[in-house]
């Protein structure tokens, strides 16, 4: 069985590859037929953009094909799965980051739905099995109570968001038009090890650890669900496994705080006073509110595993021990 993971040096992909190389998968475990042999070979392709980074893929080494690729460009992706035959597709390839969105949307039209289009269409010419994109929470907008479905409305705020609800689209008109056999999975925030200083969580640790004060927007009421990425790649894995094609599969924690609690939570964890907070202007359009119902995800056998009282300590520890790598990146 033959595995193309699009984004795979990125902070997700990476935990995604990291863990089947180290498992190894049984290909009689997927709900796919036809398929022979008794692991899956990973093929791994990259831009290697800003956020993306081989060394996360160093424990791994030697379990995975590596092509440095933009998913925007049809004629190499053509190329890899004529070489490469594969037979499922994960696509966590994306431009992510909601501010940079607001500044400048161009390349996350480019990527997050040209890109998309590209493999949709190579998934389609060379008959893949499975495509699994990775998408995400913010594609429906905020919500002040309650929580989202999978049925719930498509509302995106922010340029980022509106992209990735683009293609979520896109790949439905695939499942309706041409029979692809897509599903598509939309985790919430995640955090953890390797995640790029650009998010929240590790700009607040790296800013403790240099002796700044972590920035919170306006007054820190907007709350967001948080999803260690170890447990969120181990939903994505029982949804390749069990999910049913043309479905969508929320992955939620439960694990929901004020950003504000966040940070005051993050520097009693660092031992460190509350006034190293410090309020900036807000984000426009900034969501209020996210949440999300993943029972549908939860009926096939996923637990969100990792809470965040221990993810929190994981993840202060290992930026800890992996300050160099942080320090390189900012």
């Amino acid at each position: 069985m033959r595995i193309v993971v699009t984004g795979g040096a990125g902070f997700i992909g990476s935990e995604f590859v990291r863990q089947l190389a180290k498992r190894g998968l049984s290909p009689h475990s997927y709900n796919v037929s036809g398929l022979e042999g008794d692991c899956p070979r990973l093929i791994v392709i990259d831009k290697l953009t800003y956020a993306g980074d081989l060394k996360r893929l160093d424990e791994v080494k030697g379990k995975f094909k590596f092509y440095k690729v933009d998913i925007c460009d049809k004629n190499k992706i053509c190329a890899v799965f004529q070489k490469e035959k594969p037979d499922i597709v994960v696509n966590f390839s994306a431009e992510t980051h909601v501010d940079r969105s607001i500044v400048d949307s161009s390349s996350f039209i480019n990527t997050n739905i040209n890109g998309t289009k590209v493999l949709l269409d190579a998934c389609l010419k060379y008959q893949i099995n499975k495509f699994i994109h990775i998408s995400s929470d913010e594609v429906y907008g905020e919500i002040e109570k309650g929580v989202f479905n999978e049925d719930s409305p498509l509302q995106p705020n922010s340029p980022y968001s509106a992209s990735k609800a683009a293609a979520d689209l896109l790949i439905r008109s695939y499942i309706r038009t041409y029979g692809l056999p897509a599903i598509i999975v939309r985790p919430s925030n995640n955090y953890g090890p390797w995640q790029y200083p650009e998010k929240f969580i590790p700009v607040a640790i790296h800013s403790v650890l240099k002796g700044g004060k972590i920035p919170v927007y306006g007054r820190g009421l907007n709350v967001r669900e948080w999803l260690y990425v170890s447990s969120c790649v181990e939903g994505i894995i029982l949804i390749l496994k069990k999910g049913k094609p043309g479905g969508i599969y929320n992955l939620g924690s439960g694990f929901r705080k004020r950003n504000i609690d966040l940070a005051m939570a993050i520097l009693n964890k660092m031992d460190k006073p509350h006034r190293l907070i410090k309020f900036v202007r807000d984000r426009p359009g900034h969501d209020l509110r996210y949440s999300l119902d993943s029972s549908k995800a939860q009926r096939l056998g996923w637990k969100p595993g990792i809470g965040l009282n221990e993810g929190l300590q994981k993840t202060i520890d290992w930026y800890k021990e992996s300050l160099s790598w942080l320090n390189s990146k900012i």
